[in-house]
């Protein structure tokens, strides 16, 4: 009985479409990496001792492999155990070389750039917390072929290397779309709402884990209308567009992590 509720979850699993995320080696991009057949178990991946989104597509498993931003252009390696042979088996991941323009910003609150003590310690705190959101890790499958989860021109891309008033600062973490105050914000593929809150730089903000260490925040939200713990459909409003936190006015800044690192959220998008 349980090798045919395994064989019809494969059928399953092999005849879905899964729309992965458009190929990029690079720094801050995506690996999909092709593990052979879906007609065979899932197998497992993963980096650095952090577990690997796989999924299927076409009766293929598919391990994708969110790439740090700093990272240099040699080879990665990752280990993936479960397929033809008894132990785990390495695999290289070439990575190319990419260059992200420089965008600087004027910010009228001071310490929105240079915050006070008082603020540091916030900072701290609020960084910690989201260090443990993005290394989660659960079992369901993740949709990836995301919608757009605003309206409006995309203002400011992943990567780029911000300045703010002169002071250079992290690189830009995830997409910016420019809408007015109030525009609904939605959620791109289905999830579980796993925190909102109002921090420090990113002002209201809500996070969705759609599985397998995929996970996505909205951040400057002028309302969030969803709660911790709530099951979240695809193309459901999440909250509203504004401008909290450190921003210059009304924007959506969207941020989709995978395997604890943020990747270009636009790889996720469907082509046009």
């Amino acid at each position: 009985m349980k090798k045919t509720i395994f064989a019809l979850w494969l059928a399953l699993t092999a005849s879905v479409a899964w729309a992965l995320p458009t190929h990029a080696p690079v720094p801050g991009g995506v690996a999909v990496i092709d593990l052979g057949s879906s007609s065979k178990p899932r197998p497992q991946a993963d980096w650095d001792g952090q577990p690997l989104a796989v999924v299927a597509e076409k009766g293929r498993w598919y391990a994708l492999f969110g790439i740090p931003l700093d990272a240099l252009p040699v080879p990665l390696e990752i280990r993936v155990s479960g397929r033809s042979t008894a132990t785990a088996e390495s695999i290289s991941v070439p990575i190319g070389s990419k260059n992200y323009p420089e965008q600087r910003l004027t910010i009228k609150e001071k310490r929105k750039v240079e915050p006070d003590p008082d603020d540091l310690v916030r900072i701290a705190r609020e960084k910690a917390h989201t260090e443990q959101i993005k290394q989660r890790f659960s079992d369901a499958l993740p949709d990836t072929n995301f919608a757009r989860p605003a309206d409006g021109r995309l203002s400011s891309r992943f990567g780029l290397r911000r300045i703010f008033n002169g002071l250079p600062r992290n690189p830009h973490s995830g997409l910016d779309f420019a809408a007015p105050s109030g525009a609904p914000v939605r959620t791109p593929a289905a999830g579980v709402v796993v925190d909102t809150g109002n921090y420090f730089f990113n002002g209201n903000t809500v996070f969705i884990d759609h599985g397998q260490g995929l996970i996505s925040a909205y951040m400057h939200l002028s309302r969030i209308d969803v709660r911790n713990g709530q099951k979240i459909g695809k193309g459901e409003q999440i909250g509203a567009v504004g401008s909290t936190g450190r921003s210059t006015g009304a924007h959506l800044h969207w941020t989709v992590i995978l395997n604890n690192t943020a990747v270009d959220p636009e790889l996720f998008l469907p082509r046009p």
